[in-house]
Parts: C-alpha cells; sequence; structure tokens
C-alpha cells in the first residue's frame, strides 16, 4: 500500500461528527504508515471506484445496485446509538408533531419525500414498509426529492412534505448535536432493520490487506475514546457483498407485489 484516499462522507453532520470522523482517519493512516491524499476533486461514486482508495463509507443500496464487484466491503460499523445497534440500523418514518394522522396507513394519499431514489434508508427502506399498504402501485399523492436527509426534515418542518424515511444514524446525530432540526417531529414507525453502511476500499485490496485495514481501524477507536462516544461506533465488524443481499430482497418483496417505484 502506498498513497491512497480517505473520506467518510456519508454522515457529514453537524460538526462534532465531521471532525471526529477526522480524528479517526488520520490515526488510521498513522496507525498504517500512510499518506493520505487529498479527495476534494472526486464526487462521491468518483471517490467509491477510485484505484486509490484506502476506505470510504457507501450505502448498501448503492453498493449492491451500482458497486458490486467493483470495491471490496472492509467492515460495517456498530453502533452503539439510541435507534442503531449490533452492526444494525433502520430508518425512522417521521412526521411532523402537529399531524393529525398516527397509523403509517392513514398517510396514504399524503405528500411524501425523499432524499434520493438510490438510498436504502430514505427510499428503499420506505418502500418496503409502504408496500403493502400501496394502492394499484401508488401510496403517495406526490413524492418529492430533496437531495440530503436533513433537507428532507426541513420540508416536513416547513410543511412541504408529510412523511420521510430518516436514517436512525443521521437522527440519532441530529438529536443530540443539532435538535433544533428535529425538533416539532414525531417518529410515526421505524422500518425494517438493515445492516450498517458499508465501509469500503478499492477492489485491488488483498484479503491480508481489507484486515489490516480492519485492525487499524478497530486500534484506532481504541486509542481515540472521545471519537468512539462523538460518532457511537464502537467497533467494525467484518462484513461482506453478501450481508447487504437482504437490501434486494426487500426490493423484490415490494416488486412482487406490484411497488418497484416508491410514489
Amino acid at each position: 500500500m502506498s498513497d491512497h484516499y480517505a473520506e467518510l462522507w456519508m454522515y457529514v453532520a453537524p460538526q462534532p461528527i465531521q471532525q471526529a470522523n477526522q480524528q479517526w482517519l488520520t490515526r488510521i493512516f498513522e496507525r498504517l504508515g500512510l499518506h493520505r491524499r487529498n479527495a476534494d476533486p472526486f464526487d462521491l461514486r468518483g471517490l467509491w471506484l477510485a484505484p486509490e482508495l484506502l476506505v470510504s463509507q457507501t450505502c448498501g443500496y448503492p453498493l449492491m445496485t451500482q458497486l458490486r464487484g467493483q470495491v471490496r466491503v472492509i467492515g460495517r460499523p456498530r453502533y452503539e446509538l439510541p435507534h442503531s445497534g449490533g452492526g444494525e440500523h433502520c430508518s425512522l418514518l417521521l412526521t411532523r408533531d402537529d399531524n393529525p394522522r398516527t397509523a403509517l396507513a392513514a398517510f396514504y394519499n399524503s405528500r411524501g419525500v425523499i432524499n434520493g431514489p438510490d438510498s436504502n434508508s430514505g427510499m428503499n427502506l420506505l418502500r418496503e414498509r409502504l408496500a403493502p399498504l400501496q394502492r394499484d402501485g401508488r401510496f403517495f399523492a406526490s413524492v418529492g426529492v430533496s437531495g440530503a436527509h436533513r433537507e428532507s426534515l426541513r420540508w416536513l418542518r416547513e410543511d412541504r412534505a408529510d412523511l420521510a424515511a430518516i436514517d436512525s444514524v443521521t437522527y440519532d446525530y441530529l438529536a443530540r448535536f443539532a435538535p433544533q432540526e428535529v425538533a416539532g417531529l414525531r417518529v410515526v414507525t421505524r422500518s425494517a432493520p438493515s445492516p450498517t453502511l458499508p465501509y469500503i476500499g478499492t477492489l485491488g485490496l488483498s484479503d491480508e490487506q481489507v484486515v489490516q485495514i480492519r485492525e487499524a481501524m478497530n486500534l484506532a477507536l481504541q486509542e481515540l475514546p472521545d471519537v468512539v462516544e462523538t460518532l457511537g461506533v464502537h467497533e467494525v465488524l467484518s462484513a461482506t457483498e453478501d450481508d447487504y443481499q437482504v437490501l434486494l430482497d426487500y426490493q423484490q418483496q415490494a416488486i412482487r407485489v406490484g411497488y418497484a417505484e416508491l410514489r
């Protein structure tokens, strides 16, 4: 291994999360004796597929639908947060406190918002939960695309949407460090469980190198208790693409009942 890229861009807010991620990556590179390259010129997909990528984090759904066989899975985080634990997370289906609907079925013909069509937590897990409730392939009167979970929360707060599925790790980070962003909102229900977002590296990494990187990530966590406390990441578990097959199973379940597209 020589000089490599490494960024953790999936959970980028609030600021204490960014700072903790940078501390963690710095210590990982120190442990491996490597130099870290500047990844600023990349977009997410460009970073994920860069041949010099040491470690990044992707969403489990694009891992299986866009990146399968093109990257190495290094592991997945074991968060210990209010809504995530044991290597799994979920989506929290949220609405405003003043919305009179309570049961999920009551949101039929309401206004939905997703962060993006390729998101597991914002789209795929929501689709799985709504599939039994759809009628003729439709559940919502309209579905907006906000571009980010924080923007979906803004849509809810500003009464531009009635229901959104928010990654539980994102929600827990905001509830702790930026509570104003989830104020006035309530949880309608939780989604099905999902493996946490995988850490990935370039496909060219050997099995031995994958183990070395994962060990360095875990040793760095042991040395940085403040990072563990901020991120809620207590361990990087071993993982493979097979762990994420369940996300395609959720997709197929929705397709079988006629709800291939969330609408």
